[in-house]
């Protein structure tokens, strides 16, 4: 099993736990909790709080209920879709350093600091007075500790919980109509990307996570951005008692008796797969996918990040429709 794998496994197991990790540390004074939880629990990497109490966390964090939230000037992200969220909005000039994985956009400060194994010495060592991460109770406390506010930056489970997070995190930054313009762009090119998309129904699809064939069901959030399609998942099967949590392991001889209409490949940076390493699997160049030309090479950044560049994503999904459903 490739390390990707691994982590793959690793985060659908965290999955059952991380609703429960994140109700822990709701009420900490310097917290700002930028996801919501609008849908049903379902098995993505992170879940995370509900956004009823945004605008008091965040006041209440930065200069208390009595006064005007003061604009943080000393920004650390140690989570790749809080910065470039962070970046989108407007304040991308106040971050001082960012995890090694937020490389995007170009020009961010990486350093060392891991988001997955978040160290409380090397974060404080910049000096924030916001932190921006995903739930990690020890790291929060130990920020809280220190007078440093937090915006969480968890996994969403539905388009609500993305658009939450956003305005979340703007107000978390002073940038709160910068925020709100972003969502509201959001929404309106997904609305459309969308409504012009071709008829889907009937069009069958697989996404690929990496080269051992992890994918993903219609219970987690991308099986969610897919469904805006009418796309119906041939994963969905593998994980009808939801034991992998959303992130069942297929096999070669599942697939081909699948026989997706569409192929979509999350693993064209991590594992180099494309077009031309599925057609050379054993039995894929038979797949429908392969023979109409329908397999989609995606990239694996803008798959697993849920900030702005979410549209991207939907608007490969919508191209690929539109081939799939084009008359030979």
């Amino acid at each position: 099993m490739t390390m990707r794998s691994k982590l793959i496994a690793l985060l659908a197991v965290l999955a059952l736990f991380a609703a429960a990790c994140g109700d822990d540390d709701s009420d900490t004074a310097t917290e700002v909790d930028a996801t919501s939880t609008s849908a049903p629990a379902d098995a993505d990497d992170h879940d995370h709080e509900a956004d009823e109490d945004h605008d008091h966390e965040s006041e209440g964090a930065m200069a208390g209920d009595d006064a005007a939230p003061t604009r943080p000037e000393r920004i650390v992200s140690i989570d790749p879709s809080g910065t470039e969220i962070i970046y989108a909005i407007g304040a991308g000039d106040r971050v001082l350093a960012v995890d090694a994985y937020s490389y995007f956009p170009e020009g961010t400060p990486v350093t060392d600091l891991s988001g997955w194994q978040p160290n409380l010495e090397a974060i404080l060592a910049f000096e924030p007075d916001l932190v921006v991460m995903g739930s990690n109770s020890d790291i929060e406390a130990g920020l809280e500790a220190a007078g440093v506010a937090v915006a969480l930056s968890n996994a969403p489970m539905s388009f609500d919980d993305v658009y939450s997070q956003i305005e979340a995190i703007g107000a978390a930054t002073g940038n709160i109509g910068e925020a709100a313009k972003l969502v509201l762009q959001m929404q309106t090119e997904i609305g459309e990307l969308t409504a012009n998309a071709p008829d889907a129904s009937g069009l069958s699809y697989f996404h690929e996570l990496d080269n051992t064939l992890y994918s993903v069901t219609s219970s987690t959030f991308i099986g969610a951005v897919y469904a805006l399609f009418g796309l119906e998942n041939v994963a969905d099967p593998a994980d009808a008692d939801g034991a992998a949590f959303g992130y069942p392991q297929l096999s070669d001889e599942y697939l081909v008796d699948a026989d997706p209409d569409i192929i979509f490949l999350a693993d064209t940076i991590c594992c180099g797969q494309s077009a031309e390493t599925v057609a050379e699997r054993a039995g894929w160049d038979q797949l429908s996918a392969v023979q109409n030309g329908t397999v989609i090479e995606l990239n694996d950044d803008i798959v697993s990040r849920w900030g702005p560049r979410l549209v991207d994503f939907i608007e490969a999904i919508a191209l690929a429709v539109e081939s799939a459903t084009v008359p030979a």
